[in-house]
């Protein structure tokens, strides 16, 4: 069998582990196809939880972050769970810094209001992202993780800090105002 028929028939997991370990002791190869394997789900969580603009920045830097962590892999979990949990704290870390960025900057509060409340107009459909991006902080942090990148609660109430009973409240909450905004 050649090697090429042998690389064809590894399950994605199998490809991350025998890439972690040459990329660990310098295969800038093999840690290049574990990025082009895992940017589009990296990707995708930046895009739930930061402005578009952030999303190319936040996703050097959780690659980065990556490499210079990647020796700390233990194979206890899947790399691509290992991998999903690093970027969410980064991405979650960066976007903390975000916020306090934009407080420091921002201009009265009058105006703050203003922008967070602006009412849809009914005669716009309401996508999904739009009403995401409407959530309340911790809210939309339990959504995403949750609803859209299938994260349990006990995951979540770990990454984010909080209780399982909080994450399973600040769900239903999300899901709530997620109702509202589609029945507006």
């Amino acid at each position: 069998m050649t090697s090429l028929a042998r690389e064809l028939e590894q399950t994605p997991a199998q490809a991350d582990a025998i890439d972690v370990d040459l990329a660990v002791n310098g295969d800038t190869q093999a840690f290049e196809r574990l990025y082009r394997r895992h940017t589009p789900r990296v990707n995708s969580l930046a895009r739930w939880l930061l402005s578009r603009d952030d999303v190319d920045d936040v996703l050097q830097d959780v690659f980065i972050r990556v490499w210079e962590k990647l020796d700390t892999f233990r194979g206890q979990a899947a790399f691509g769970t290992w991998l999903h949990r690093l970027a969410t704290n980064v991405i979650l870390r960066q976007r903390e810094r975000y916020r306090k960025d934009e407080k420091r900057g921002s201009g009265s509060l009058l105006e703050v209001a203003d922008m967070s409340a602006s009412p849809v107009s009914p005669g716009l459909s309401i996508d999904i992202e739009a009403a995401v991006d409407r959530l309340p902080e911790r809210a939309r942090q339990v959504f995403v993780l949750h609803d859209l990148e299938g994260y349990k609660h006990e995951e979540i109430a770990q990454v984010l800090t909080i209780s399982v009973g909080t994450s399973r409240s600040q769900l239903h909450h999300a899901r709530m105002a997620m109702r509202s905004f589609f029945a507006a």
